[in-house]
């Protein structure tokens, strides 16, 4: 008897890395639970779409709900969405700090509780954050402070979710990229970002996809900060 396609659940899904992701892990066989606000159904019956902000608890609960009555469980989160939101110190508003950590921080924290419970009834699961390489390197003229203060929260959350379940079965892993190609870069402005790490160049998002792909396919990894970011980490 074959063995049931694993489930992953795709957060900020609609476009981006998100997108290829969920992409990525069809090509390989996998149902998939994509979410986002504005993702639209698809004619494949393997990859279901639910709409809704995920700083909402209850967007959280749809997408678990659906992964579960549709596809029987939970293998992978790919806790992808975030939004960046790059100002000086002392600009930041009250309503940035509010969507800054309510999908970054509280998007991570709701789906992640229910997506670890449902992982433990199989005693195996993976948990993958994306992070920013800007928590561990800032540079000069990129103001990126809620970024790290919430994205550097997901690094040090991994590495606490590994060992709290290790002995459980259940795995967490981040992707910590650069500045990578995107619809949010404009094609102008690629030069510039790229200069902006040791290699010259912007990521692509294949670079985060097969990333992704490989610490899900690596069970004896856990709780490691896989930086794909040209060389940022490593300085200057």
């Amino acid at each position: 008897m074959s063995q049931s396609p694993k489930v992953v659940v795709v957060t900020g899904a609609s476009q981006g890395i998100g997108f290829e992701t969920a992409k990525a892990f069809r090509a390989l066989g996998y149902n998939v639970v994509a979410t986002s606000r504005n993702i639209k159904q698809t004619d494949d019956s393997n990859l279901v779409a639910v709409a809704g902000d995920i700083a909402d608890p209850a967007t959280a609960r749809r997408v678990i709900e659906t992964a579960v009555s549709r596809f029987g469980r939970v293998d992978t989160l790919i806790n992808n969405a975030g939004i960046f939101v790059a100002k000086p110190f002392t600009q930041y508003t009250a309503e940035d700090y509010a969507a800054i950590t309510g999908i970054n921080l509280g998007g991570f924290f709701h789906i992640a509780q229910l997506a670890i419970a449902e992982m433990e009834k199989h005693e195996s699961g993976h948990v993958l954050s994306v992070t920013t390489t800007l928590v561990d390197h800032a540079i000069d003229g990129v103001p990126s402070v809620l970024a790290s203060l919430t994205k550097g929260g997901l690094a040090a959350a991994t590495r606490s979710l590994a060992i709290e379940y290790a002995k459980r079965g259940i795995r967490a892993n981040a992707v910590s990229p650069g500045i990578i190609k995107s619809p949010m870069h404009a094609p102008e402005s690629h030069g510039a970002l790229g200069a902006l790490h040791p290699m010259g160049r912007m990521g692509e998002m294949s670079d985060i996809v097969n990333a992704i792909l490989y610490l899900d396919s690596a069970p004896f990894v856990t709780g490691e900060i896989l930086h794909v970011d040209g060389g940022q980490i490593a300085g200057h």
